[in-house]
């Protein structure tokens, strides 16, 4: 396992300037940023901000963000821009958590927060979220080794993993968290008595499905990370009730002073920061839960959570060890795809592209990505059916926990698989973002072309193509009499003439008189 961030151990100097990279997360109550640098194969932290941006608490009732919550999250985005501008893109992951997952408005406040960013932001599943803060704590946590029940209670979501060492075993994200649960039940900041006991009763209803699947899970540490859980500790340790982390005899005590203030404006509790206060209570009430539903007695802590995480994950990327890679390859043998076929579809898909990536403007190195992992996983529908197998292979990817894939990466390769065959309409990409959506059109294009050339599942080499493109026209020009050899995807390659008509494409195909004839049979 790779040791914990080092924010103090000298860097290694090897002559060339170090490789710096940048984590931002986009919690619901809180940014956070860290800017690092590689030492070894460690990222050593020189930089971190935080800033207290409220996401969650600007959502309305019809789940749309304020223009004063707007204002507040690009303002900080844009600061921290500052920081990051230098660096280019594929050393740079931000992540963004529950408050863009629920929010209708999130793809256009996006937009505009990647501008004040600079840089991409990735909306991420819950599991993808879990799997991340896993990796943080994993990382970081210098407590006694063995199995971890890792816990982390943020603006509008809280995650439980289980997991040893880098391995998880199970991993859950349910909707409450500190914000949301403060908003809901204690209302004009009043701390009643009775207030937390309903919001301890929901957050217990929400626990109520996997309590049985975590405790046969096991394990032998209980490990708290972010924000809510580290304040409540430091307040237990500062009044006495804790020496360290989190102890059940000490929630009682902190739930009681904090009844005892009646409101949240007048919390004076010892080692509780100003800006925690507004969101304490439902944080407390939901940890409480977590306590009892588990049988929990002590809670250690972590220093790393999710933004560790996505440095740790963004090191594994830049040393060829994706998440994302691992994901594909699991689900090509969950679903017994024919590694043989799948390899010959990627390789002219990715050699489409090399011809098409200027003339269609997709020099974005996610390009090559999206459609190496679509054509990968082009046939795992047929593990239900045969029969419309594109369109079962798009929801399973579409549906299924893909490890390392942001939400946007996982639509793009469904839409690509439900589009790679039969009918196409642009309506397959029209849940992606503008930007997206028109690279994704392009992609699928090639894809349909490198399937159809690979539809005889020959181990014979693919004819050396010739491709020339405009906007929205590609011609493919072949060897003297390949076409008359090979009827079957000659007709198969008219015929998708049609197809990519409808979506305003144009397709020619053409010998090519300068090329020597192609021996028959190849």
């Amino acid at each position: 396992m790779i040791g914990p961030l080092g924010r103090s151990q000298p860097a290694e100097h090897h002559g060339d300037a170090p490789i710096m990279i940048g984590a931002v997360d986009l919690g619901s109550n809180s940014f956070h940023m860290l800017v690092a640098r590689l030492v070894g194969d460690a990222p050593q932290v020189v930089d971190q901000l935080r800033e207290r941006v409220r996401l969650a608490g600007g959502l309305d009732s019809e789940r749309r963000l304020s223009a004063s919550a707007e204002q507040r999250a690009l303002a900080c985005l844009f600061r921290f821009g500052q920081r990051l501008r230098d660096l280019p893109a594929q050393r740079v992951r931000a992540v963004a958590t529950n408050t863009l997952r629920q929010a209708r408005d999130a793809d256009s406040f996006r937009a505009r927060a990647e501008a004040a960013l600079g840089h991409p932001i990735e909306i991420v599943s819950g599991q993808e979220e879990a799997r991340l803060i896993y990796l943080g704590v994993a990382h970081t946590f210098e407590g006694r080794a063995g199995r971890l029940l890792v816990v982390d209670i943020g603006g509008g979501s809280t995650e439980l993993i289980i997991g040893e060492k880098l391995s998880i075993s199970r991993a859950h994200s349910l909707f409450m968290g500190c914000v949301g649960f403060s908003q809901r039940f204690f209302r004009g900041g009043r701390l009643t008595r009775d207030a937390f006991r309903q919001a301890t009763l929901a957050a217990r209803l929400e626990l109520r499905p996997i309590e049985r699947l975590l405790k046969r899970a096991g394990w032998q540490v209980a490990v708290g990370a972010s924000g809510t859980i580290n304040a409540v500790a430091e307040i237990g340790r500062q009044s006495g009730w804790s020496e360290a982390g989190v102890t059940a005899a000490g929630l009682v005590k902190l739930r009681k002073a904090m009844i005892a203030c009646g409101r949240t404006s007048k919390l004076a509790l010892a080692g509780l920061k100003a800006d925690r206060a507004p969101v304490l209570a439902g944080g407390v009430a939901v940890l409480e839960a977590v306590f009892e539903a588990l049988e929990i007695e002590t809670m250690a802590c972590s220093s790393g959570a999710l933004r560790e995480g996505v440095l740790y994950d963004l090191v594994g990327r830049i040393q060829h060890d994706d998440a994302r890679e691992r994901t594909i390859r699991s689900l090509m043998s969950r679903f017994h795809v024919d590694v043989a076929q799948a390899a010959r579809v990627e390789r002219v898909a990715r050699q489409l592209l090399a011809e098409l990536r200027e003339p269609w403007k997709l020099t974005d190195p996610q390009a090559e990505r999206l459609v190496s992992w679509a054509a990968r996983l082009l046939e795992v529908g047929l593990a239900v059916s045969y029969s419309g197998y594109h369109k079962h292979g798009a929801y399973l990817v579409r549906n299924t926990d893909m490890p390392g894939f942001s939400a946007d990466e996982q639509k793009v390769v469904s839409a690509l698989i439900r589009a790679h065959r039969r009918k196409l309409s642009k309506a397959y990409f029209a849940d992606l973002p503008a930007e997206a959506a028109r690279s994704a059109v392009r992609l699928c294009v090639i894809l349909r072309l490198a399937f159809v050339m690979c539809r005889s599942r020959s181990s014979r080499p693919a004819p050396p193509v010739r491709v020339e493109a405009r906007k929205k026209r590609v011609r493919l020009v072949f060897p003297q009499g390949w076409l008359r050899e090979h009827p079957l995807t000659h007709a198969d390659l008219e015929a998708e003439a049609g197809p990519l008509g409808s979506i305003g494409f144009e397709l020619l195909l053409a010998p090519d008189e300068g090329l020597p004839p192609h021996p028959p049979g190849t």
